[in-house]
């Protein structure tokens, strides 16, 4: 009956404007005929005229303090148990009330509205109801961000069936239209069965600029397993009976070497399809650089609370107004470090300099077929410590090497991108597609693609030899502040000033996961190394580790007193580690909260248990004097490498 409603309000608003064909599209469509009169539609809570409308005036402004007076009192006199869920609503109802009054040039009654019931509302709503209140004529609502977010979308509240039927029986009894019309047009009430959330359920996920995540939103599956490796297993086995018949040394017994490199296991069962991203095939140099690694993780330090790692802390001296980013490579032996002024420097974490390649007229002389070319392409006299790169024309905010160091990203204030060749220190590319600051670049773990987001709300996915984004991802309400490739290659996850944290698929281009919970801009993520969570923090302070299966919350790990700049997992994930700007460095038993979390059933309904208690995963925090951390990187054999600058101001 209510569908055979709105079809008739829907074919009543038509021909008050005269839109016959239409009408005649619709009758047929919809089976009524001519015979049914769309004057028949009674004036009903499904009226579209008003729908229509974003902010229709309700005739008397003073209506809407006394409709959100009276809505208080009502969620503040519902039961406990379905108190908390109620008061979801009054954040989003007060916004939207605040721009209908602005919109019909109700100025005083907005302010006021704003100035008795602003306060009120949560801590993290503070700042958007602080640039909202800025917001004080009809005129102002043109093109503001803020504005818009609110008006195009809807706030997304979660709620059980009983919490909801309660509302609804409220709203039918007071008839405050105002009410009944802001809920109806601007909030969507997701509705699920089962038992009300308490305050601390709702807490853990609420915060994100226009309310939680649907149950719809983490829907689709996610791949979350990690490609097979690729065997280099023989590669490794000839250049030790190279090492073995050039030496003096016995040689090793065969089955030694079959313990160092075991034949592969299954591939994993959650891991994506070989085919599903085409990904490039692995170069001599790679081969060599999987040996390499291989080698040195027979020789790592398994973490844990009796093995702590041991750190090395690189910091960055007078440098406290001008260093804006910092970045190690995979195998620890290159520092990047972008400024403000535009430039970044390149200096060398080991023994062997920085060689640049050799001038044109002598790489002719060179032996391409010799094994050693790349090192007889290196001109010896140009070896230096440090290298400098210019060619951004604003402070540079991210820099990434690739996964065979030869490549250096770096992103700016420009809106560029540049790709940087560190066998010639020179720029080799400068990709443009951002129309603003560009915030954040990060490389594949298999190399060629890249991914970058931005102030433009995007984040895109772009591969080495494409001038042009291969995707763009659109969804984030406000500035994508990071991005983070998933092991797989096949996942990107993004953080946003909007306070959610998103998962997008490569192939397809869509969201996958939405993630709320947040409760001030997410400033970095980092995947575990098995691909099945992912780690989140920000300014908020806190660290928050999310299941990729289910898109759920699992855990929130408290300490840090200011913003968290950094976070690493360890080579074999048995720990994770935070850096923040309040000077220290805290480290996490992650054996220990992933074994808490499998002992009990996971609980994919809507309201799982969060992980609140800190202490007890907590295993150590080291301070510095007075240097914030700006990068974390575990070395192959599990040393945690950090980078900081002092302050000598505070």
């Amino acid at each position: 009956m209510d569908d055979k409603n709105t079809l008739l309000a829907v074919l009543q608003y038509l021909e008050k404007h005269n839109l016959k064909g239409t009408v005649d599209l619709l009758r047929k469509e919809a089976n009524l005929g001519e015979g049914t009169p769309s004057s028949q539609c009674p004036p009903s809570d499904s009226d579209v005229s008003s729908m229509l409308a974003a902010y229709k005036s309700e005739g008397d402004p003073e209506k809407y303090e006394e409709a959100y007076t009276d809505l208080k009192k009502f969620v503040e006199g519902a039961l406990d148990i379905y108190k908390y869920e109620l008061g979801m609503i009054l954040y989003p109802v007060l916004v939207h009330m605040y721009l209908e009054l602005l919109f019909n040039n109700h100025e005083d009654q907005a302010k006021r509205l704003m100035d008795k019931f602003g306060t009120d509302q949560e801590d993290y709503f503070q700042d958007d109801l602080k640039k909202l209140s800025h917001v004080c004529k009809k005129d102002h609502l043109n093109g503001n961000e803020l504005t818009d977010t609110f008006t195009k979308n809807e706030f997304i509240i979660r709620m059980s069936r009983d919490t909801l039927s309660i509302l609804k029986r409220h709203l039918a009894e007071k008839k405050h239209s105002v009410v009944q019309n802001i809920i109806q047009e601007h909030l969507y009430l997701d509705m699920y069965e089962g038992v009300a959330r308490n305050k601390q359920q709702i807490d853990a996920t609420s915060g994100a600029m226009i309310g939680e995540a649907s149950r719809a939103d983490n829907k689709a599956r996610v791949y979350y397993g990690l490609l097979k490796e690729p065997d280099v297993s023989n590669a490794a086995l000839e250049e030790e009976d190279e090492e073995e018949d050039g030496g003096d040394k016995p040689k090793k017994k065969k089955s030694k070497k079959d313990h160092l490199y075991p034949k592969k296991s299954k591939s994993d069962p959650n891991a994506p399809p070989v085919d599903r991203m085409p990904l490039p095939e692995l170069k001599e140099a790679e081969i060599r650089e999987k040996v390499k690694a291989m080698r040195d993780s027979m020789k790592r330090v398994n973490l844990g609370p009796e093995t702590l790692p041991s750190v090395c802390f690189y910091t960055l001296l007078n440098a406290n107004q001008s260093v804006t980013c910092a970045e190690i490579s995979e195998d620890s032996s290159l520092l990047a470090v972008g400024f403000n002024d535009s430039f970044i420097k390149v200096w060398t974490l080991v023994p062997t300099k920085l060689k640049s390649m050799k001038s044109a007229d002598q790489l002719k002389d060179i032996d391409r077929e010799a094994e050693d070319v790349l090192v007889r392409m290196m001109d010896d006299r140009s070896s230096e410590p440090c290298r400098t790169l210019l060619g951004h024309s604003g402070p540079v905010y991210r820099v990434a090497f690739s996964p065979d160091r030869q490549l250096l990203l770096s992103c700016s204030e420009d809106s560029s991108i540049r790709l940087w060749s560190l066998l010639t220190w020179s720029c080799v590319v400068c990709y443009k597609g951002h129309t603003y600051p560009v915030w954040d670049v990060r490389f594949s773990q298999h190399g060629y693609y890249f991914a970058t987001g931005g102030h433009d709300k995007t984040a895109r996915l772009w591969a080495t030899d494409q001038h042009q984004p291969l995707r763009i991802f659109a969804g984030h309400y406000s500035d994508v502040d990071c991005v983070q490739f998933h092991p797989n290659s096949n996942y990107i996850a993004t953080g946003s000033s909007d306070r959610t944290v998103r998962l997008w698929d490569c192939v397809s281009g869509s969201q996958v996961r939405l993630m709320t919970g947040h409760k001030g801009q997410v400033l970095c993520l980092c995947f575990s190394v098995e691909g099945r969570f992912l780690a989140s923090a920000g300014a908020d302070s806190r660290v928050l580790l999310w299941d990729l299966a289910h898109g759920h919350l699992l855990a929130e790990l408290c300490g840090h007193t200011a913003s968290v700049l950094s976070l690493a997992f360890s080579r074999e994930g048995s720990v994770l580690v935070s850096g923040s700007t309040d000077c220290t460095l805290k480290i996490w038993d992650f054996t220990k909260l992933a074994e808490a979390i499998a002992l009990e059933d996971v609980n994919i309904s809507h309201n799982p248990d969060i992980k609140k208690d800190s202490n007890t995963f907590l295993l150590r925090t080291y301070a510095t004097k007075n240097s914030p951390i700006l990068s974390l990187h575990f070395t192959r054999r599990n040393l945690l490498l950090a980078v900081g600058l002092y302050d000598s101001q505070s």
